[in-house]
Formats: C-alpha cells, sequence, structure tokens
C-alpha cells in the first residue's frame, strides 16, 4: 500500500517507470556485451573483471547491471571530477580516468566516461571500466604492494584526460599510454572496447530521448532514484534498532608485519529509515600499497549493507542515500591522503571490511548479516608471466582460475563460485582447458577441498586445491594471499573456513611454503599448488537439518567424519552401499552434546 505522499512523488505513470527503467538496465548490460566480445585480454573477454554504468548528468549512478561492485559504486565520483576538471565538456568527447583520488577503485582499474547530451543538455554519462593487463608500474599488471607512495607505483594515471574530442581520438595520449606500458596492443585493445561500450550507451540513450523526449528520460531517472530510495526505506525499517560494532583483522604483508587491525561502527535507525557506518576509528594511512581509496570503501560498506535488504532493492543513488558512511582524511579504510598509494586498494583492506560489515549485522538477531566469505587470492589468482616458444612471444595474464568459499547467510548455504568478497561471484573463472591451449602452462589439479566450509546450521561454501605450472619455458608466478593466519570467520554459532596456504612444490615433489606475497620463477616440471579459503558458517552446526548433513557426506561436500564429530549426525551404511541416517542415534547424539555444552558453560 503505498502512501499519498508517495503517490504525488510520482510524475510519470508507474508502468512506464518501470519499463524505462528496466530499459537503462538493459542497455548497460549491452555495454557489457560489447565490451566483453571486443577486448583483447583474457582478464576482460574472459574473466570479466570490468563493469559499465550510467551516471546522471548530477552525477548519481542510475544503472549497473551485473558489474563489479567495487568498480561501480564510485563511478559517480569520477563523472563529477570529470566535469569539475573540464568546463568544455560536449558531444563527442571521450575521457580516460583511473586516477584513485578522483573516484576511482585503484589504477589498473581502467575507465572511459563519455559524456552524452541531447538537444546541447548534458543528461548521462557512459561509464566502462575494466582491470587492463598492465598500467606501467615496476611490477606487471601495475598492483605494487611494496610501493611506499604513489610515486613508486610508478603508474600511469589519467585524472579525467580528455582522449577523444569531435569523436576523434587525441592520438598523442594514446601513444603516450602505448609506450608507457608492457603490452601495448593489449592495453589499446581493451580501451577501444570501453569507448566502443560507452559509444553504445551513447546511442542507446539518444534513441531513448528521441523516442521519450529529453524532459520525460530526465525525470524517469530522478523518478526510479526517488523510488529505490523509498524501497530502501522500507528495507531498513524491518531491521531491528541499535548500535553495534564489530573488529576484524587482515593478515600481516610485508609492509604490515603485524597485520592490520580494522573496526566498524553502526547504526541503524528504523524509524529514520538511515543507516550509519562509521570507519572512522582506524589506523592512518601507511607508507605502502594498502590504503584504500574512497571509492572501494564506499564499495565495500554498501556490499555489507546490501547483505541484509531484500535483493530486489536497486542498487543506485536512490537506495544510497539512506546509507551514511562516515570517513575520515588520512585513514587506511577512508579518505587517503595524496600521495598515499592505493594499488592494492580493490582487495586490501577492502575484502576484509566488506567482511567486517556484512557479519557485524549478525549481532541484531538470528536472521540477519551475514558469516564472512574467503578473501586470498594466492595461487587461485596469481599473474602469470613468460615467454611461449610455440609463438615466439612473451606472455603476461591474470589467472582467476581457483575460487575462494562464500559465507553462509541466514537462509542457504555458501556459494560454492564466489571468488573473493568485493567479486561477489561476478568474475567468471578461466576455463582450464583454454588456459592451457592459449598459453604453455600445464595444470597438475583444480579440485574442491572436502570439509573446508566453516561448520553451521548453514555451511559456508569449501574453496579448492589448485596446482598448475609451465610446460615448455620457465615461468613467473606472482600473488599474495590473506586468510592463511586469520581466517573468515563464522557467526552465531558458526565455525570459521579453512585458512589458505601456497607452496612451490619443485621436480621431485617437495613442497616449500610461500610467504604471503610471493613472486617464483618455476622451471619446466616444478608448480604452484595453492588452497584458497572456506566461508564461514552460520549458526549452530547442530541445528542443521540431519539430512543435509547426509546430502553433504554423499556429495563430498564434508569428510564422513564430520557429520557426527562436527554436525552430531549418526549415519550407517546401507545396503546398497549408500548411507542411511540413523534418526534415533542423531537425536540422542546432539542432546547428549548440547548437555555437556551446557553444563561446561554452568
Amino acid at each position: 500500500m503505498t502512501t499519498a505522499q508517495e503517490r504525488d512523488a510520482r510524475t510519470i505513470d508507474p508502468v512506464l517507470l518501470s519499463v524505462l527503467s528496466n530499459r537503462f538496465e538493459a542497455i548497460v548490460r549491452e555495454m557489457s556485451h560489447t565490451m566483453q566480445k571486443a577486448a583483447y585480454s583474457t582478464l576482460i573477454s574472459v574473466s570479466r573483471d570490468f563493469s559499465c554504468a550510467i551516471v546522471t548528468a548530477d552525477h548519481q549512478l542510475l544503472a549497473s547491471a551485473e558489474g563489479l561492485p567495487v568498480q561501480n559504486y564510485g563511478a559517480d565520483i569520477q563523472t563529477r571530477s570529470m566535469c569539475d576538471l573540464h568546463a568544455d565538456v560536449r558531444p563527442g568527447d571521450a575521457y580516460l580516468h583511473n586516477d584513485p583520488y578522483l573516484g576511482n577503485s585503484h589504477v589498473p582499474d581502467l575507465g572511459v566516461l563519455v559524456p552524452v547530451f541531447a538537444g546541447g543538455r548534458h543528461l548521462f554519462t557512459a561509464v566502462a571500466k575494466g582491470h587492463v593487463v598492465d598500467s606501467g608500474g615496476p611490477n606487471p599488471g601495475g598492483e605494487s604492494l611494496d610501493a611506499k607512495d604513489v610515486y613508486s607505483e610508478g603508474t600511469l594515471v589519467f585524472p579525467a584526460i580528455r582522449v577523444e574530442r569531435d569523436y576523434q581520438e587525441i592520438e598523442d595520449i594514446t601513444r603516450l599510454a602505448r609506450g608507457h606500458v608492457r603490452f601495448p596492443d593489449l592495453w589499446y585493445g581493451d580501451y577501444r572496447a570501453m569507448l566502443g561500450a560507452a559509444r553504445t550507451a551513447e546511442r542507446r540513450l539518444g534513441e531513448l530521448v528521441e523516442k521519450y523526449g529529453a524532459d520525460l528520460i530526465e525525470q524517469a531517472a530522478a523518478d526510479w532514484l526517488d523510488y529505490s530510495e523509498r524501497m530502501m526505506v522500507n528495507e531498513v525499517r524491518k531491521i531491528p534498532a541499535g548500535r553495534i560494532a564489530a573488529d576484524g583483522r587482515q593478515d600481516p604483508l610485508p609492509p604490515a608485519p603485524d597485520g592490520i587491525p580494522l573496526h566498524v561502527e553502526i547504526t541503524v535507525d528504523p524509524e529514520a529509515g538511515y543507516i550509519d557506518v562509521d570507519l572512522r576509528d582506524n589506523i592512518d594511512c601507511v607508507p605502502a600499497a594498502i590504503n584504500a581509496s574512497v571509492a572501494a570503501t564506499l564499495a565495500a560498506v554498501m556490499q555489507g549493507v546490501f547483505s541484509v535488504v531484500d535483493p530486489g532493492v536497486p542498487h543506485n543513488a536512490g537506495s544510497f542515500r539512506r546509507v551514511r558512511v562516515q570517513l575520515r582524511e588520512n585513514c587506511i579504510v577512508g579518505i587517503p591522503r595524496f600521495p598515499a598509494s592505493c594499488s592494492l586498494s580493490t582487495s586490501v583492506p577492502t575484502n576484509r571490511v566488506i567482511n567486517l560489515v556484512q557479519s557485524a549485522f549478525s549481532q541484531l538477531g538470528e536472521g540477519w548479516g551475514v558469516a564472512e566469505g574467503g578473501v586470498d587470492l594466492g595461487a587461485s589468482y596469481p599473474e602469470i608471466m613468460g615467454f611461449d616458444p610455440r609463438r615466439d612471444t612473451d606472455f603476461q595474464a591474470f589467472f582467476p582460475v581457483g575460487n575462494n568459499g562464500g559465507p553462509a547467510s541466514p537462509y542457504a548455504d555458501g556459494w560454492l563460485t564466489y571468488s573473493i568478497p568485493c567479486i561477489a561471484g561476478l568474475l567468471y573463472r578461466n576455463s582450464v582447458e583454454i588456459d592451457e591451449r592459449r598459453f604453455p602452462l600445464h595444470y597438475r589439479m583444480l579440485r574442491i577441498t572436502s570439509g573446508s566450509g566453516g561448520a553451521g546450521r548453514f555451511r559456508g561454501a569449501p574453496t579448492v586445491e589448485v596446482g598448475f605450472g609451465p610446460r615448455l619455458a620457465p615461468m613467473n608466478v606472482a600473488s599474495f594471499s590473506d586468510c592463511y593466519e586469520t581466517p573468515a570467520r563464522g557467526v552465531r554459532g558458526g565455525a570459521a573456513g579453512s585458512r589458505s596456504a601456497s607452496y612451490r612444490v619443485d621436480a621431485d615433489g617437495n613442497r616449500e611454503p610461500l610467504p604471503a606475497y610471493f613472486s617464483v620463477d618455476l622451471e619446466p616440471g616444478e608448480y604452484v599448488l595453492g588452497y584458497a579459503a572456506g566461508g564461514g558458517g552460520y549458526g549452530d552446526p547442530l541445528e542443521r537439518d540431519p539430512q543435509a548433513v547426509l546430502g553433504d557426506v554423499e556429495e563430498r561436500w564434508i569428510p564422513f567424519q564430520h557429520a557426527h564429530d562436527i554436525y552430531g549426525v549418526v549415519l550407517r551404511r546401507g545396503t546398497d552401499e549408500r548411507y542411511e541416517l540413523d534418526v534415533e542415534a542423531t537425536a540422542e547424539l546432539r542432546r547428549d552434546r548440547r548437555v555437556r555444552v551446557g553444563t561446561v558453560a554452568g
């Protein structure tokens, strides 16, 4: 039932508004298809490490379809900086933008911004952003863990630089870029794919304006954002009122040998319809590449908040209005002060902040919050470089082939193909067979690790074991790990997921543990072996449906012994070689376990 005030707020027929809002999302999906089909690098064309969005002329995120959250949530800050820096924005322009101080996530996420005009009026900006294979820094790929500041990153940064005027490329800019990166053809091909995606949106939005008129389309965008805000208010009013605080920790890395403590305070005011998230009580920026940009920090908060509201609430500026985030300058999860480096901003400590916010809501009571998801990169998400004798050429690529276990929720087990929190399942995993055809490498194994998900009434998803190495010539593998000390935690009685680990295995099969940050040279016959992190569980494992436990054992999600030792479920071997549930013995075992726990607690 809508109120009279809400009905008065509508200036466009609701049916037409629904049609147009879906059309905005469809345009973003067409942008995404264009970008994936046209891109050169496997990171974008196969793994889908990119995002597209439409932002209004007054810098509000309108539509983002299925883009990676950590890339999309700062698009409005980027468009604002574009207009602040250029008083003469006009049709036919395009801008390169990857500056983390002006709204970008981190430098390797290159964005192309295209302003969309109608009748001489700036209505929207199309934003296409992708993780490029190189951005000219000392390390391939552009992520430099050991960078003490932005200068030592050495990367190619574009603070909303105009790259097209009147639809003509400014070749001085692209020539500079091509001369500054290791793989100029890959970089340029991906840039053109982004430009093509943004121009696709420009054409489709133009067609929409031609059909309905600029005034109506502009009003439809405003009405859709207002409607989204009302939906968010309704969701916030369902959440119990309260003020909660939570603490977490980023595992040690060379620049932070003691790890990084993290703290968040959340206030839910259902009556006013607001959620306040305060991240100011965290350490200052550090002289390393692990400072979170504003865009990455806001994305982390919004992901955590959206985990506790109805998934039907649009992820746009309207719903964002009801989440007030308090940041401070020169904070590691806040507003980085130039020249603090944000090279690893999308991962460290952003993934841990997402976990911290989403799990904090579990303190509000049963049915709220989400457990923590695995955050390891390690051998599952390596940067690989080498020489391919078959093609007589060097190669470099990012291989998202492994996986972390997803977090359990109050209603479901964790998502198996979760990836990492900032991606939330939207990054595609590479095909082992295609990788082996395209690059001179060989996969030894890629398999699920039974029992690695955190136990609970709903269990965290298990992780994987992955092993790979060179076939024909030496190869370098580089990555960094998390969750090797502090695993993804469960909530409300749920257990933590498994820890991560990485090894170098020589030709004789001997394992050598790899440090948190590793860059290892491999010869043919050697390989890297990695175990990513399992997701945390939700709720008491003794409350898990025994039939679900039986299914877990039969499907080998968990070992047989876990059924008895962790879940208190008694299984017998049946006559057909399958397991059967002993209902009475299970009830008795669980009753005894609860009595013992109660006695100890007493």
